[in-house]
């Protein structure tokens, strides 16, 4: 029991440390467009960069995270030896990518279209390596149960940046000070400056692990090394294919956008900062996955757990359907999260919310191959994923800018959620309750076009009153249907007839 609750304590701090400092950072969203006017392009390259930053993370810690878990937990193995192993075999790694980049930053630079600033590559990139390393302490952290400083840290870096970014974005404009010649050509922002503060958070988090670098001197092990890299190739391989379908669209775009290189980074600019928008879902979604993941596995062995597995999937997708009405119903206040020069990328918030929404689907479809260990297939679906959305990509991006971008997301997350729907049934067949699963999508459809219908035709006030009638109305669907007020506790015997 002891054990229990210690986990439940540890779940719920990292859980919501997550959640909490993803929201932490989402400030940064608005921050950032009211200061780069969207036609600038500086947002387009901040967009850019990190989903550069995103792949490059997942290639520099190659799965290491989890092999770390698997091996320091491992009969046989020496948990200080692997420790030690870990931490300079991505150190190693990290090192030689920063090497590289600094040998081969002009190419590298030219390939990016960043000729012109190979600063931006190259603070950027450096930042990436010092994070890669970084994960492994945070991860040693997480094994010796230390949740609170796990995640105050994590929190730490985020307000860090935070603070320094509006100390640059607002604070020393407004005040006309011009130190280390940071402004130029009138007070001009300079969205390097962006990168420098983010690799400054990172080196000062890593300072503050300083206790947990010191397992680095228990020597490296080859052996060792040789079976960690073993078990986290493929890792690497089902990480990558994962995160393709994340940042795949915003590394392409500039490469096929018919236009200008100044155009596109405007372009790309306007949907990175709309989509933070629909990220809205990606928080509800991982909150989800924090408490639903642990719930799961606990029920394996348990004789109903397949119709439990069903049931959640369809509060899950209830609940995220009303986010999704919340979110569109409200686009009028919103939008103010962004700067104005950015509110015509607006129209794509309910494709990347739906998308998102398939992705949840995905996720609890996913447990199937994760329950009979047929983990590879996640490798597949990830995979045919991947290759689905840059095909879109590739093929439309040329016709209709960045709106292809967000069609692609969806249809990269419809294709991984179908297949895997079709084996999850051949392997490990669950009966999800499809008649009320299509019931509430085909209500919210229905109730999504009456908000278009709203938000285009009606005043703001008048748009928001109507939406949140419509809001009350699906309310009134899952209350009748799957929620009734009498099962309340408390007040629920006021309800009964």
């Amino acid at each position: 029991m002891t054990n229990l609750k210690s986990l439940a304590k540890d779940t719920a701090i990292y859980g919501l440390s997550s959640i909490v400092a993803r929201f932490i950072n989402y400030w940064l969203v608005p921050i950032q467009t009211a200061k780069f006017n969207a036609a600038g392009g500086q947002y387009g390259i901040i967009t850019n960069v990190y989903a550069y930053i995103s792949l490059l993370i997942i290639l520099l810690t190659y799965g290491m995270e989890t092999t770390f878990f698997r091996f320091m937990s491992k009969d046989g193995e020496n948990p200080e030896k692997v420790y030690a192993t870990t931490l300079r075999l991505v150190l190693t790694t990290s090192i030689i990518f920063a090497v590289v980049i600094s040998v081969f930053l002009q190419p590298i630079a030219n390939a990016m279209s960043y000729g012109d600033h190979p600063e931006y590559v190259w603070v950027m990139f450096f930042t990436v390596a010092v994070d890669a390393f970084m994960a492994i302490p945070f991860a040693y952290l997480r094994y010796v149960h230390k949740p609170v400083k796990f995640a105050s840290l994590k929190i730490f870096n985020i307000s860090l940046n935070i603070i320094l970014n509006v100390l640059y974005l607002m604070v020393l404009p407004a005040l006309k000070w011009n130190p280390f010649g940071i402004y130029e050509d009138g007070f001009q922002l300079d969205v390097v400056w962006v990168f420098y503060i983010n690799m400054v958070c990172s080196v000062a988090t890593l300072l503050m692990l300083w206790k947990e670098l010191k397992g680095i001197r228990f020597g490296f092990d080859m052996a060792t090394c040789k079976r960690m890299l073993s078990y986290t190739w493929p890792l690497l391989v089902m990480g990558l294919a994962g995160q393709l379908n994340q940042a795949a669209s915003q590394i392409l775009f500039p490469y096929f956008f018919d236009g200008s290189v100044e155009e596109a980074r405007a372009q790309l600019g306007i949907y990175g900062a709309c989509i933070k928008i629909a990220m809205i879902m990606v928080m509800i979604t991982q909150a989800f996955r924090y408490a639903y993941e642990p719930f799961v596995f606990s029920k394996s062995k348990e004789k109903d757990q397949k119709e439990t597995y069903a049931v959640a999937m369809k509060y899950y997708l209830i609940f995220t359907l009303l986010a999704f009405l919340v979110v569109i119903g409200y686009m009028d206040i919103l939008r103010y999260l962004v700067g104005k020069s950015y509110w015509e990328g607006l129209r794509v918030v309910p494709i990347v919310m739906a998308a998102e929404i398939m992705f949840g689907v995905f996720f609890n479809l996913s447990f199937w191959y994760k329950l009979t260990d047929r983990t590879i297939w996640g490798a597949y679906f990830s995979g045919i994923g991947a290759v689905v959305l840059i095909t879109v990509d590739i093929l439309l991006i040329p016709h209709f800018s960045y709106m292809a971008c967000a069609w692609a997301g969806f249809a990269a997350y419809a294709v991984s959620m179908v297949i895997s729907y079709f084996a999850g049934q051949k392997y490990y067949p669950i009966h999800y309750p499809l008649k009320d699963l299509f019931f509430y999508t085909a209500v919210t459809v229905v109730l999504f076009v009456g908000m278009l219908l709203s938000n285009q035709h009606l005043p703001a006030w008048a748009a928001i009153s109507v939406n949140t009638l419509i809001i009350v109305c699906f309310l009134a669907i899952i209350i009748r249907k799957d929620f009734p007020l009498k099962n309340l506790p408390v007040i629920g015997k006021y309800f009964q007839r």
